[in-house]
Parts: C-alpha cells; structure tokens; sequence
C-alpha cells in the first residue's frame, strides 16, 4: 500500500479525500461543469467515481488529491493522476468548485503534482485528455508546458490529448 502523499504550495494543501469532501464533490459531479468528464453524473456514477479516485492509491501509487485552503481550510477542487483500464497512459487531471475559479489554483495544484510525479513518483510521462470545447483546461494544459499530441491514445477518441514529460 502507498502512503498518501500531503503536498502544498503557496495557498493550497494538497490532501487525501475525506468523507466530508463527498457533498460538495456529488454537487459538482451533478452538474454541467462536470461534461468534460463524461458528466454530469447521477448518485451512482458520482460515487464510483469518488471510490475510484481514492482507490487508486493502494492500487497504483497515485491518485486524487483535493485541493484545500490554507488559510480557511475550506475544500476547493481536486487534482489527480488516473491510469488503469479507462487510460491508456498516466493522465493529470483536475477541477476547481465554481467559488474557486479564475484564481490560479488548478495551475497551482496541476504544477506541485506534476512535480511529484515526475521526482518522487519517477512516473514515465503525464497526459490530459481534455474535451475539445474546454478552453480553460486546454490553456491550463499549455500554461503548465504541455504540448498536443495528435499520436497519443485516448479514451474517447474526440479528446486533445495534452503531453506534460
């Protein structure tokens, strides 16, 4: 089993999820902002997807982080590496609740984690499979060095497929 790694930066821990980051994550998942990542979602799907997301550290040595507040301690996204069956390679993803948007702090939290990856974790490469339509992530991805790789694999075969290492 992995430790769960605690990484910060400026403004943010970066922490394991906790049963009490599940209402505002079902929230999110329910709506519109979540169509990038196949959402929105019903109850169900949403909690698999919260299962998945903390699962994947005992069983691959990484996962989702949720991105909180270091001054209030509030909870404001979440930043992850997925893999597995549903990627074909190590893929950085994250999300900021609506309230934390436009601030930074996906860039913030994408860079520390990308970081780790790539110096504690010694993974091989990070991608983001990022929906065509979604500006903000595109240009996060590039703002985070990324380039496109039109070659790449991908799950769904209409994403952009973002190469970080």
């Amino acid at each position: 089993m992995t430790d769960i790694p605690i990484l910060t930066t400026g403004r943010l821990i970066l922490r394991p999820m906790r049963m009490a980051d599940w209402p505002d994550y079902l929230a999110f998942m329910r709506t519109d902002r979540s169509v990038g990542m196949g959402g929105p979602f019903e109850l169900k799907m949403a909690w698999a997807l919260f299962c998945h997301d903390m699962a994947q550290w005992p069983l691959m040595g990484h996962g989702a982080l949720m991105l909180e507040d270091r001054k209030s301690g509030d909870c404001l996204g979440q930043v992850g590496i997925n893999h597995g069956p549903l990627f074909p390679e190590h893929e950085l993803g994250w999300f900021v609740y609506p309230h934390a948007e436009g601030k930074g702090l996906a860039f913030e939290a994408a860079e520390r984690l990308v970081a780790w990856a790539r110096e504690l974790r010694q993974l091989p490469g990070l991608v983001s499979y990022v929906d065509r339509d979604n500006l903000r992530s595109r240009n996060l991805a590039e703002r985070l060095g990324a380039r496109l790789d039109d070659q790449a694999e991908r799950p769904e075969p209409e994403d952009l497929v973002y190469r970080h290492f």
